[in-house]
């Protein structure tokens, strides 16, 4: 049953991510290019596209656990049909591991300036 929990916990934590990964970068829609890199930093890449709008990428690695279920020899003692005997349970240990993530923006010109007016979402667990 504990086991279950854990499964259960891991199952709702990933829906709240999910339903959160609308990224930070929404609020820079319509604004000018410099808001976002006030914040972030100079873009790792600029590039223009085709349609002669320009995308603004940024690179963020990121630190994550996740579970790693392993299994964990526990003696017990055993009352009824079975007596004594050996229990085998599983713990959950967690593991780091990093992610690296790219951001885009994508702006067109206004003005004498660049406005934020599409973005790539990042990949999964990249909220």
């Amino acid at each position: 049953m504990r086991h279950f929990a854990h499964i259960l916990t891991g199952t709702a934590l990933a829906a709240i991510l999910a339903g959160c990964a609308a990224p930070v970068l929404d609020k820079y829609m319509g604004r000018s290019i410099v808001d976002p890199m006030l914040d972030f930093g100079q873009p790792a890449e600029v590039f223009d596209l085709p349609d002669g709008r320009r995308a603004y990428q940024w690179s963020v690695d990121k630190q994550a656990s996740r579970p790693s279920p392993r299994p964990v020899i526990g003696v017990g003692i055993g009352v009824g049909r079975g007596g004594w005997g050996n229990v085998t349970t599983i713990g959950t240990s967690y593991e780091t591991y990093t992610k690296s993530c790219r951001y885009t923006l994508i702006a067109s010109p206004r003005g004498g300036g660049w406005v934020v007016t599409d973005q790539r979402k990042p990949a999964p667990g990249c909220a």
